[in-house]
């Protein structure tokens, strides 16, 4: 079968690969449609430390064409988005309910063969059914999504928060949309890409800018997330939370990324700094999100590109030209 292959730091290639043989509890997946991420880009740079070569693309969905021998609770043609997550269930995290930080973490297009590619191989209790009116082209939003319920579940937000959002990519458009449904008084983006801040604004915000000095908020927001890994947006984000509130490390930074921090300030003010790693116990209320309407996926998806383009389609996505990216195998 046809799928891309990141071969080594740098160099991603598409190219012709044995068909997935699925495990006794495994299913196929006939992969319709796999989102680019930016832990694609870090998997390239040679940033997240996988083996190489590997089939990239944890953000897939698509229809179910083979089925492990154990498998009876899904059928051929069952239409599915795929939780790539991988846990062992027996280290301490797991065992305490972390398993987003397992030991042993693993996931479908990082660390074993993902959805860049015609056929995908997932464990049948990673795979969530799509209703009817759900297209599953658009089902690989499912993922990132998932991603952003759990930033909003560390974040215990309140009713009433003042929140700021570093980058108006997909991810921190998706904590704009949830941000707006859990009951913020205001939602503000600071972005120094104008076509994706406008974006931003078609979904409605209370404020947006290039900075956040042009933002009437001196005191500061209850609620600042940086949604871009970029050491100068993390750098002003710290700086602008209120008193006792809240500063999310959403935003994948690369590993030598360093900001400065004011222990004093965050002891006399109370200020929380936290983060938030990938998907735990998310998928499937991203799925119920999505289905309910929360994201309009012709807003989000810029653009949809042939397998073949893949290395084209991480070029595009590096240099921040679009939104959501997705290739269609």
């Amino acid at each position: 079968m046809k799928a891309a292959v990141i071969e080594s730091v740098g160099k991603a290639v598409v190219t012709e690969v044995p068909d997935p043989t699925p495990g006794p509890r495994d299913v196929v997946v006939e992969v319709a449609a796999c989102g680019l991420c930016g832990t694609d880009l870090h998997i390239l740079q040679g940033e997240f430390a996988p083996t190489l070569p590997v089939v990239p693309g944890h953000e897939f969905a698509g229809v179910v064409v083979g089925l492990g021998r154990d498998v009876r609770e899904v059928s051929l043609g069952d239409r599915m988005a795929v939780d790539p997550s991988l846990y062992c269930y027996e280290c301490r995290y797991c065992r305490s309910g972390h398993n987003n930080l397992c030991e042993r973490w693993a996931a479908i297009g990082v660390t074993t063969a993902g959805g860049a590619a015609r056929y995908a191989v997932a464990p049948v209790a990673n795979c969530v059914r799509l209703p009817d009116h759900v297209r599953t082209e658009d089902a690989a939003l499912i993922e990132p999504l998932s991603c952003a319920v759990r930033g909003y579940d560390v974040l215990n937000s309140r009713l009433g928060s003042h929140v700021l959002i570093y980058g108006s990519g997909t991810m921190g458009l998706m904590m704009l949309e949830l941000a707006k449904r859990t009951g913020a008084a205001s939602v503000d983006v600071v972005d120094l890409n104008a076509d994706r801040l406008a974006t931003a604004r078609k979904l409605g915000v209370s404020g947006s800018g290039a900075n956040a000095d042009e933002l009437d908020r001196p005191q500061g927001w209850d609620v600042v997330i940086d949604a871009t890994g970029n050491a100068g947006a993390i750098q002003d984000g710290l700086e602008r939370v209120a008193k006792a509130g809240t500063f999310l490390q959403f935003g994948v930074a690369d590993y030598a990324t360093r900001v400065s921090i004011d222990p004093y300030r965050i002891y006399n003010q109370e200020i929380t700094i936290t983060g938030s790693m990938a998907v735990l116990h998310s998928y499937e209320r991203a799925a119920e999100l999505f289905a309910g309407g929360v994201l309009d996926p012709d807003v989000f998806i810029s653009d949809r590109l042939p397998l073949d383009a893949y290395p084209q389609a991480l070029d595009q996505f590096a240099s921040g030209v679009g939104r959501k990216i997705v290739v269609v195998p």
